[in-house]
């Protein structure tokens, strides 16, 4: 995909990720590193817990959907830095042998006031498994370059 730069935007623009499947070996890793709560590092804890089986973290599944959205290519070259996250809800969990994507939606565009090669784009992404049910939403807003002067 090519970079988009803030003009190349219109609120209510929307776009759908690639998939990727989830291992269990990903869902340890991750969770030895960031986040090692038994759910997601002993499996005999984790049989014996309400979902049956290993989880993946939801920090880990915020972080497949972020880079799912980045690996499409529009922000590599125009994101100047993200502001936050709002609305971060994790609504199922995650498994090993999901395959997750992500759908985002573009809901406001504001151009700087005060420095004009700039301006925030707030977005929803919504990230769903192979079953298309919602695991994970969440908002953002970053700060994105206007396309540069040739």
């Amino acid at each position: 995909m090519t970079t988009r730069y803030f003009e190349d935007w219109q609120v209510g623009d929307s776009f759908e990720t690639r998939g990727i499947t989830i291992t269990e070996s990903q869902i340890v890793d991750f969770a030895l590193l960031y986040d090692p709560q038994s759910m997601h590092i002993d499996k005999t804890f984790a049989a014996e817990g309400m979902f049956g089986e290993l989880i993946a973290s939801g920090f880990h599944t915020l972080s497949i959907s972020f880079r799912l959205f980045y690996d499409m290519g529009y922000v590599v070259h125009s994101n100047i830095i993200g502001l936050g996250l709002d609305d971060v809800r994790w609504t199922a969990p995650v498994r090993a042998g999901d395959t997750l994507r992500c759908r985002v939606a573009i809901t406001a565009l504001t151009p700087s006031r005060s420095k004009p090669d700039r301006g925030t784009m707030s977005f929803k992404a919504t990230t769903l498994n192979q079953r298309d049910e919602e695991v994970l939403h969440y908002s953002s807003t970053c700060i994105l370059r206007n396309r540069p002067e040739e």
